[in-house]
C-alpha cells in the first residue's frame, strides 16, 4: 500500500468529516440516484428518446429496436459512473486518477488471483445455469440468443456496464474512503454494491456480498479495478453462455451467438 495514504486510527474517531470523504459521499449518493432514475433499460425503452435514436438509425437498425436500451444502459453507465467520478476527482478534488484505481501501467504481476478467482467460479456458474431463476434472468437481453449483433451488440455494451460498475464501486468509491476508513472503505463500499443486485436471483445477490469484498481487497492491492472489470465482465458472458448452452447444446452455443 501507497506510504502516503494514512492509516486509519479507530481509537481516536474524528469529530468533523473531512471536504474529500464528503465530496465522495455526496457526489457518489447523486450519481447512484441519478444512475437508477435515467441509466437503466428500463428508463430508456419505450420512450421518446428511444424511438428518436431508432429513427436515427434508420431501417438498418430496426431489428435491433430492442437491443437499443441495452446498448443505453453501457454508455450510461460510461458517463455517469466513469466520466461524472472523473469529472470530480480531477476538476473539484484535483487529484490523479491513477491514486483512484485508473491504472493501467503494471497491473499483469496482480492478474493471478483474478484468474484463481475466474476458474473457481466456472462450477459455480455451470450449477446457477441449471436453476430455473437464471435462466429466466439471463441473458437479460432475451434476443441476445438470436446471435450476431443480437449477441455481440449486447455482450460490447454489457462491458462497459460492467466498467463503469467497476470504476464507480471498486474505484471511486474504494480509494476515495480510504484514507478515512482505511480498509473499512471496502464493506462501506460492499453495501450499495450488493443493494444494486436486488431483484436478481437470491444466491446471486448473496454471492455479490462476497464478491465485494473479495474485488474490493484485490483493488486496494492492485491499486486498479481494471482486472475487476475483466473478471466482472467475463464472469457474465460465461453465464450468458452457460445457459444458453442449456437450451441449445453446450456444442451448439457457436452457431448459436454468431
Amino acid at each position: 500500500m501507497d506510504a502516503a495514504i494514512p492509516a486509519l486510527d479507530g481509537t481516536n474517531p474524528p469529530e468533523t468529516m473531512d471536504r474529500k470523504t464528503l465530496i465522495v459521499f455526496i457526489s457518489a449518493t447523486l450519481l447512484m440516484v441519478v444512475f437508477n432514475y435515467w441509466g437503466l433499460p428500463s428508463r430508456f425503452a419505450g420512450t421518446t428518446f428511444h424511438r428518436g435514436l431508432a429513427d436515427q438509425l434508420g431501417d438498418g437498425y430496426s431489428a435491433y429496436f430492442l437491443l437499443l436500451p441495452y446498448q443505453y444502459w453501457g454508455v450510461s453507465s460510461l458517463v455517469i459512473r466513469v466520466l461524472a467520478p472523473l469529472a470530480v476527482i480531477t476538476i473539484i478534488l484535483r487529484e490523479s486518477p491513477r491514486d483512484w484505481g485508473f491504472r493501467l501501467g503494471g497491473q499483469w504481476e496482480h492478474l493471478r488471483p483474478y484468474v484463481w478467482f475466474l476458474l473457481a467460479m466456472l462450477p459455480v456458474l455451470f450449477l446457477a445455469s441449471s436453476l430455473g431463476s437464471f435462466q429466466a434472468k439471463y441473458p437479460l437481453y432475451s434476443f441476445a440468443i438470436g446471435g450476431g449483433w443480437h449477441f455481440w451488440g449486447y455482450q460490447i455494451f454489457y462491458g462497459l456496464q460492467f466498467l463503469g460498475l467497476e470504476a464507480f464501486f471498486r474505484g471511486f468509491l474504494v480509494f476515495g474512503l480510504y484514507p478515512r476508513l482505511g480498509v473499512y472503505a471496502v464493506p462501506v463500499m460492499v453495501i450499495p454494491y450488493t443493494m444494486i443486485h436486488f431483484g436478481k436471483p437470491a444466491p446471486e445477490t448473496f454471492a455479490a456480498i462476497l464478491a465485494g469484498f473479495i474485488l474490493g481487497y484485490l483493488a486496494l492491492k492492485s491499486r486498479s479495478f481494471l482486472w475487476g472489470w475483466m473478471l466482472h465482465w467475463g464472469v457474465a458472458i460465461t453465464m450468458d453462455l452457460m445457459v444458453i448452452g442449456r437450451e441449445f447444446g453446450f456444442t451448439n452455443i457457436g452457431e448459436v451467438i454468431f
